[in-house]
């Protein structure tokens, strides 16, 4: 074998050279979601999935479950809050969310807030099962994971101190 080869045999070559396997399985190490990108070949043509559409549709499945207050932890709700008020700078729809995606397989990670009052363990196996159905159909791929942190939970009281705020007498006629 040579020294570029991969360990275990049975895997075949990576579809960009940033991508490098850990032996078990074709996921390459960093979960940076901008380089990797799933190709599919033809005899009509090639298919290519990039990492980013993979971590938009992943976010958006999450986001569906009722109980995700938000997607993300501290600093990446903060940036996503500036990016939203800036003109063109859009939505975040791949805020905490990494992914990884090989030739025929993706692994998730998720960071996200829940609401108060949700059982987490069902939230999480929500969000699971919903991100693996969404990225599978979608896409092609094998989901081999789905990991997920509960960075916070949301209480409703910081709902009211919001709106309160923002809702308030204006100071000003």
């Amino acid at each position: 074998m040579t020294s570029g080869a991969q360990t275990g045999g049975a895997h075949s070559a990576q579809s960009s050279s940033a991508q490098t396997s850990t032996g078990s399985s074709s996921i390459p190490e960093s979960r940076t979601g901008s380089q990797s990108e799933q190709v599919a070949e033809t005899s009509q043509g090639k298919t290519t999935i990039a990492a980013g559409v993979v971590q938009k549709i992943a976010g958006l499945a999450a986001r569906e479950i009722e109980g995700v207050h938000a997607m993300g932890g501290g600093v990446s709700r903060t940036f996503g809050a500036i990016r939203e008020r800036i003109p063109g700078g859009g939505t975040s729809s791949t805020s905490g969310v990494q992914v990884e995606v090989g030739e025929k397989q993706a692994a998730v990670d998720l960071d996200m807030i829940v609401e108060y009052g949700v059982p987490i363990m069902d939230l999480a196996r929500a969000v699971r099962r919903n991100v693996i159905h969404a990225v599978e159909r979608m896409t092609g791929l094998s989901v081999i994971e789905v990991n997920i942190a509960i960075d916070d939970v949301h209480l409703p009281s910081e709902d009211e101190g919001e709106s309160r705020e923002s809702n308030g007498p204006s100071r000003v006629q």
